[in-house]
């Protein structure tokens, strides 16, 4: 007599096997693809930022070493175009610089919003001037801090996907 050896549901084991391993990947390769796109909004963003600051450092330095509008002396020349202005927005100062002495810092708490591909950022300046006086005649030096964000200025504090990048000139 001969013995059937039957091996029903082998193949259903099989199947549920491959099914979970296929599907263990899938969701491997779908969490990474979300992890690359966030990623890749936030470079985005980072750049934006990097940008808005940028923008508000070289519009300093145009400012200063054209006009020498952040000296503490009058700037020379009858047709100024003042209030100076970047990109449409007016950086004039709070308060007269003249007579002012050496170090001294001027802060731009908010500039109005950087116009950069069509959406607005934020960016805060801030201007040291410090004079040499080992050197003759004295040295001005002037460090133009810009910070640049990704989100608006009344927003700043608030939005949690705020990023910040700054930019330094010295000369």
């Amino acid at each position: 007599m001969k013995k059937h050896i039957t091996q029903r549901g082998f193949t259903l084991l099989i199947a549920a096997l491959v099914s979970s391993i296929v599907l263990a990947l899938a969701s491997a390769i779908f969490s990474i693809a979300q992890k690359q796109v966030i990623l890749a909004s936030l470079s985005q963003q980072s750049q934006y930022a990097f940008y808005a600051a940028d923008t508000m450092a070289e519009c300093a330095l145009y400012w200063d070493t054209r006009y020498g509008y952040f000296a503490p002396t009058t700037p020379s020349g009858a047709a100024l175009p003042y209030p100076p202005t970047c990109d449409g927005q007016s950086i004039a100062l709070a308060t007269a610089l003249v007579g002012q002495s050496y170090p001294y810092t001027i802060t731009y708490p908010q500039i109005p919003q950087v116009n950069l591909g069509g959406g607005k950022y934020c960016a805060q300046l801030t201007v040291t001037q410090t004079q040499d006086n080992s050197t003759v005649p004295a040295t001005i030096r002037t460090n133009i801090h810009a910070d640049g964000f990704n989100v608006s200025c009344g927003t700043i504090g608030t939005s949690r996907t705020a990023l910040e990048r700054s930019v330094e000139l010295n000369y």
